[in-house]
């Protein structure tokens, strides 16, 4: 089993930055990949990033490529989603996700095995 806590969010204005984290506290996950989603009202979660256990390999969504960077330090335990030049379309609530297999980088829900509870991102223009 695995936790997940997200942390980080908040009001900010567009062309701003914020830095989300997310601890995952594990006692059977050996290794895992990890992931960012996002769900704005009335849509469908969708993927935003992942990056492989030894941080080898991350891919972006289109739409936050160049803005968005995804980092980890197994160390700690923790994920980090920077996020520069926000724009109100990147409102949301931003999920971190933990996947057992680790060296993967999977972009679709059903292949995360943990999630966290979320943290509300909102970006005014």
């Amino acid at each position: 089993q695995a936790q997940l806590v997200e942390s980080g969010g908040g009001l900010v204005q567009a062309g701003d930055s914020l830095r989300l984290s997310c601890v995952v506290s594990r006692r059977t996950l050996i290794s895992y990949a990890a992931g960012w989603f996002r769900q704005a009202p009335g849509k469908e979660r969708e993927f935003v990033a992942a990056i492989t256990w030894a941080r080898a390999s991350t891919r972006y969504a289109d739409s936050v490529k160049d803005r968005f960077t995804i980092s980890r330090d197994n160390a700690k335990n923790t994920v980090y989603l920077q996020m520069n030049s926000l724009k109100p379309e990147d409102t949301a609530v931003y999920y971190c996700a933990a996947a057992r297999r680790g060296d993967w980088l999977p972009t679709t829900s059903r292949d995360y095995d943990y999630w966290g509870q979320g943290t509300q991102v909102t970006v005014s223009s």
